[in-house]
């Protein structure tokens, strides 16, 4: 197993953040937020803060920074912070205080005298699905509404009604934070009209476009560096620090650092919505599902930005059935906005259907690992289009093995005070591929670099240019040097969607193809030292086909010979034909144990197991690492983690005290076992997404564990200590 590239800079304390970065002259900025959840400011009296110590200046949307429209490729049209002066919520970003020092900027920033013109806010997700439970977003700004209804069958109520057996129930999750363990944060330095910016983010081009836009300046003016990334999971698309230090860079002439707090993560960035599901499953006696429906809601900002996808992540493709209507609405609060998280959609949205499909089981008396292969789908319901590879029968028949799923009882049993039970569920992620270019070089002496502009925000993306690197061009895997990280390098697509293994892996072997063949062309043209020869390249050498008691030269030797100190090829894939083909997903089986104490009600999870069928795995260990980090993530959902706003708007829970993440003691031995099947209809690579994955069904798996053990449904996440108290 090959180690990460990056392991001993980051665990030395040697790897070089955006705020790592020394800049001199460098000024930092601190951001004011706003007290109220909705209205519009009245004033702002900052004649203290331009007095304070250090302070170079005072930005508001009475004297704003100069920002220009953004229309990101990736997030579409971009809210600016400080253009305007309505409060949207509690948190929201109204100030920004440049100061020699960023202790300067934080104490001046304290001294603004803010006034705003009040308006009624509406915080509460319950309150707000009274008023919202049919105002349906419009179908760009949400996955629209689907219904396939076999031949005959007038609705899916006529269907749900048909069935031997049904279930009918509601469940909910909480909004989450990224909490990424580096806060957002940037470092712009503005010299000679180009601007060169350090932020942690998962595109590093695409933000210097969204960045040239803002400043309005060319986009090869601008240059952005993100070497390593301090955690991301969808939330470092874009970045408000970065946003704010560049124009800031731009009005002063001089570089400007600015950092997030970590109590100001939670409130000036995004996060994941909070979600409320119903969901209705009805089955024939042997198990067959007849009908599924599931309508979703979570909360969205008043202008109905980003929606999670909780029943088009799941129930649109998990399982078969004959029958099948989803919708997905949302309830506009004032309440920070929400974005892409960790699986958005697949995350929450099983906890939903896999918590539906327990309680079904339950129902007809069936297992709950046999009724999930009784029902599994060969292709999304309603389509023709069959999974290019899905071996989530074998996962479940690993797992169940490996776990010991023979020896659950309905009831859970009895350890001295503890109450024992077990529970599993499907995990299912798209199979997806974004465009992406790898540059791979030569050198002369010896070694290639594999380059592209994308991010590794803890991933393993760095191992993957470099295996696949050496594999692609027949050399040690210690002459291959991976770079990432900078704009400036060929575009690498996004570190987000699970995408980057398969759509920079396919790239990375396009690029090797490429230079290989300009190498042997090269040693065998006239300048070449096989000019005449027919010339073959194996193990890193060139050598002549034709004269095989020529010594075989290695690709540093062909450039030396010919003057040169570099060879460069790109490689460019992106997703094509094949996507009208099939349909593309990884899949696992999730399994868990659970000890509750029957009289405190402590919940424990005392083992796991995943089993993942994702492809080809590049590098077991990296893959080991992503999917065990995606269960505990699971677990933290299940019993840990959960946004929740007072009366007023003000988040509770804003920081690493009080916002509850799990630590060692809460997490057993984490047991990882792959179904490594290539699916090389997605990508020559044979590999497939595996990032997120891993997060998908922990929930539930925990939940109908707890259920196996008490006799206790609970469908709400986080699980508390008071759902299962015996009056609770």
């Amino acid at each position: 197993m090959t180690a990460r590239p990056d392991a001993p800079l980051k665990v030395t304390g040697r790897a070089t953040y955006a705020l790592d970065n020394v800049v001199e002259g460098a000024a930092h900025g601190y951001l004011v937020l706003s007290t109220v959840a909705r209205g519009e400011l009245a004033s702002m009296d900052v004649e203290a803060v331009r007095a304070a110590p250090g302070v170079l200046a005072v930005y508001t949307p009475f004297e704003p920074l100069p920002l220009h429209p953004v229309n990101s490729a990736l997030l579409g049209r971009m809210w600016l912070p400080l253009q305007d002066k309505d409060v949207r919520y509690h948190g929201q970003p109204i100030g920004f205080v440049v100061a020699e020092t960023f202790e300067q900027a934080r104490d001046a920033a304290a001294l603004a005298d803010v006034a705003y013109h009040e308006r009624p806010a509406a915080t509460s997700f319950s309150d707000g699905l009274t008023s919202a439970v049919d105002a349906q977003p419009a179908a760009s700004e949400a996955p629209p509404s689907l219904t396939v209804l076999a031949d005959g069958v007038a609705s899916i109520e006529d269907a749900l009604e048909a069935s031997d057996v049904t279930i009918d129930a509601t469940y909910e999750t909480a909004a989450q934070n990224h909490a990424a363990m580096e806060p957002h944060s940037a470092l712009a330095v503005w010299s000679g009209g180009e601007l060169t910016v350090y932020a942690g983010n998962q595109a590093p081009h695409l933000v210097a476009s969204d960045l040239a836009s803002a400043v309005d300046v060319p986009v090869d003016a601008v240059h952005v560096e993100n070497p390593v990334v301090g955690g991301a999971f969808g939330g470092k698309a874009t970045s408000m620090p970065a946003l704010l230090a560049s124009a800031a860079a731009v009005a002063l002439d001089r570089p400007v650092k600015a950092a997030l707090t970590r109590e100001q993560v939670f409130t000036a960035t995004a996060n994941r919505p909070a979600t409320r599901q119903r969901i209705a499953l009805g089955a024939r006696r042997d198990g067959g599902l007849v009908a599924v429906r599931h309508d979703s809601w979570s909360t969205t900002t008043r202008e109905i930005g980003f929606v999670e996808p909780t029943s088009h992540g799941t129930s649109r493709e998990w399982y078969t059935t004959e029958n099948l209507a989803i919708s997905q609405k949302a309830v506009p609060l004032d309440v920070p906005p929400a974005t892409f998280m960790r699986a958005p959609g697949e995350a929450p949205g099983s906890f939903a259907l896999e918590s539906a499909v327990d309680e079904l089981a339950e129902a007809i008396g069936m297992d709950p690992v046999a009724l999930r292969l009784r029902n599994n789908s060969t292709a999304p319901p309603g389509e023709d289009l069959q999974w290019s590879s899905k071996h989530l029968d074998e996962c479940f028949e690993i797992g169940a093995a490996r776990f010991g799923w023979a020896d659950r009882t309905p009831g859970g049993r009895r350890d001295g005070d503890w109450l024992v039970g077990m529970g599993t569920a499907t995990a299912m992620f798209p199979g997806l591929r974004f465009p992406a270019t790898v540059g791979v070089t030569l050198h002369d002496d010896g070694t290639a670099d594999v380059a592209t502009a994308g991010a590794d925000p803890g991933t393993g993306l760095l191992g993957v240019l470099r295996i696949v690197g050496a594999e692609s061009l027949d050399v040690p895997q210690d002459r291959v040097v991976p770079r990432l990280g900078d704009s400036r390098l060929p575009p690498g697509g996004l570190s987000g969607g699970s995408t980057a293994t398969a759509s920079a892996g396919s790239a990375t072997m396009v690029a090797a193809s490429t230079v290989i063949e300009q190498l042997v062309a090269l040693a065998s043209s006239e300048e070449g030292p096989l000019r005449g020869h027919d010339v073959g390249y194996a193990h890193g050498t060139v050598y002549a086909l034709d004269a095989p008691e020529r010594d075989p030269m290695t690709f540093g030797d062909v450039l030396r010979a010919t003057g040169r100190s570099t060879l460069s090829a790109t490689g460019t894939t992106a997703p094509g034909e094949e996507t009208t083909k099939h349909s593309f997903g990884s899949w696992g089986a999730q399994f868990c144990e659970v000890r509750v104490h029957r009289l405190t009600r402590e919940v424990r999870v005392s083992r796991l197991l995943g089993v993942f069928d994702a492809g080809r795995i590049i590098n077991p260990r990296t893959a080991r690492g992503q999917l065990a980090g995606g269960m505990i993530w699971g677990v933290s959902a299940a019993l840990h983690e959960g946004i929740e706003f007072d009366d007023d708007g003000r988040m509770s829970r804003r920081d690493l005290a009080d916002y509850l993440l799990p630590v060692n003691a809460d997490i057993p031995d984490v047991d990882v076992q792959f179904v490594e099947h290539p699916d090389t209809l997605l990508s020559d690579l044979g590999a497939r997404g595996l990032g997120e994955i891993g997060i998908v069904g922990v929930a539930a798996a925990v939940a109908n564990a707890v259920h196996n053990a008490t006799g206790i449904r609970v469908r709400r996440l986080p699980i508390r200590i008071e759902d299962l108290l015996e009056d609770g």
